[in-house]
């Protein structure tokens, strides 16, 4: 195990690390952090919509107190605001934040960015998530392009002094404004010279609905729940890191689904964010809310680990768990690493199948990541079926981690006889 770590930290870490810390690959990531509460918040009043269709009881109960159908409005409205204009989100905000890395006028390169985004014909569609590949290559080329014209002195039109800094900051991004969204504004002249109405919906059919159906098989799912937690292994945040392609396939993944369920479709896609957050982390990567469990019923005699798991129960119960990763610790623990690693790998494949037989319905509401284990079965499916393999989950992380703090207490037990 030894030769392995040693192996992992020359060659591996350095690589991961760089990757982990790609310009572009943040800027995407904190993009999409700032809209979770949007995406939530949509998911939840498609879930009020469509919730009729589980409980037709509740519908009935809102129909007679509305007198029809008329109380369905709120989820409509909620959604035009929040997934409908996702897209535009993501596009100001990813352009912003690679502006704000280059030190090139954040607030302009964002501007441009949507204003590029329009241009290729986002008012007709591609405003959600439907546009939201197209929405990150725009960001990304506007920002490079934009803050390397936005400081050629060539291109900057010079104001007499007295003059407010506001306008003359925005005198000096107007050539570089006009000849990216002009760019643009020709690509898309191209696209409609070559017969493509709808460049959006082009774009989804050919790329990106591909790539969610490829991102929706058993292998990926399984490489997901893998790769996370080996990650975690050596230090590096895997949720951090693998959150830009999570995200990217998540949006429409959950629209797509959700527009399935009202329209009483077969779902499409098994694997989404909250598939992962509600049935396989449990208690946060590694499925470790198994493990404090496994540590009160088998570790109460190893004072270490006890006094960690303490601290960490309450937050585990909220799927937060770098107590335990730098507690206990999980990381670089030779002894955690197989159920750390396999934990999940068990979880999803269970998971996976489940709702691939229909035992369980996919899952179509992204509940907040922090709602409790069980709680998020139920929301994320609207159904009890994923509150039960939930729980069943969460019994085979107890089971996984049972031998292995059993192990750990032994070898404590016999350092302090030793002692």
């Amino acid at each position: 195990m030894d030769k392995f770590v040693n192996f992992m930290e020359k060659h591996f870490i350095p690589i991961a690390s760089k990757i982990g810390n790609q310009r572009h690959l943040i800027a995407i990531r904190d993009a999409f952090m700032v809209t979770m509460p949007l995406m939530i918040l949509g998911a939840l009043a498609v879930m009020i919509n469509n919730l009729s269709l589980s409980i037709p009881a509740f519908g009935k109960f809102m129909d007679m107190i509305f007198g029809g159908e008329s109380w369905k409005g709120f989820g409509a409205a909620v959604w035009n605001g929040t997934f409908g204009v996702l897209s535009v989100f993501i596009a100001f905000l990813v352009a912003y934040n690679l502006g704000k890395h280059y030190g090139k006028d954040p607030l302009g390169t964002g501007i441009v960015s949507v204003a590029s985004f329009f241009t290729l014909g986002a008012a007709t569609s591609g405003m959600n998530s439907s546009g939201l590949f197209v929405a990150l290559i725009v960001a990304i080329v506007v920002a490079e392009l934009f803050t390397r014209l936005v400081g050629n002195p060539k291109l900057v039109i010079k104001m007499p002094d007295g003059v407010p800094p506001a306008v003359a900051r925005s005198f000096a991004s107007l050539f570089p404004a006009m000849i990216v969204i002009s760019l643009f504004g020709v690509v898309a002249a191209i696209f409609t010279a070559f017969g493509v109405k709808d460049m959006f919906a082009a774009f989804y059919g050919a790329v990106q609905e591909p790539f969610m159906g490829l991102a929706n098989s058993y292998g990926s799912a399984l490489l997901i729940a893998f790769i996370t937690p080996f990650l975690w292994f050596f230090g590096l945040h895997g949720a951090n890191m693998i959150d830009p392609f999570m995200q990217a396939i998540n949006a429409p993944a959950i629209e797509a689904n959700a527009n399935a369920l009202a329209a009483g479709k077969a779902i499409p896609y098994i694997v989404n964010k909250p598939f992962i957050d509600s049935f396989v982390n449990l208690g946060g990567t590694g499925a470790t809310l198994g493990l404090v469990i496994a540590i009160y019923i088998v570790g109460r005699r190893n004072k270490p680990y006890m006094v960690v798991n303490n601290l960490a129960a309450a937050p585990g119960l909220f799927n937060i768990n770098e107590p335990l990763m730098f507690g206990l610790p999980m990381v670089l623990n030779p002894l955690m690493f197989i159920p750390f690693i396999l934990t999940p790998m068990v979880c999803v494949t269970t998971a996976y199948f489940a709702t691939k037989f229909g035992l369980v319905p996919p899952a179509t509401v992204m509940p907040p990541w922090v709602t409790p284990p069980i709680i998020g079965g139920f929301l994320a499916t609207q159904s009890f079926a994923g509150a039960l393999l939930a729980a069943v989950n969460l019994g085979i992380s107890i089971l996984m981690y049972i031998p292995f703090v059993s192990l750990a207490t032994r070898q404590e037990l016999k350092k302090e006889k030793a002692a």
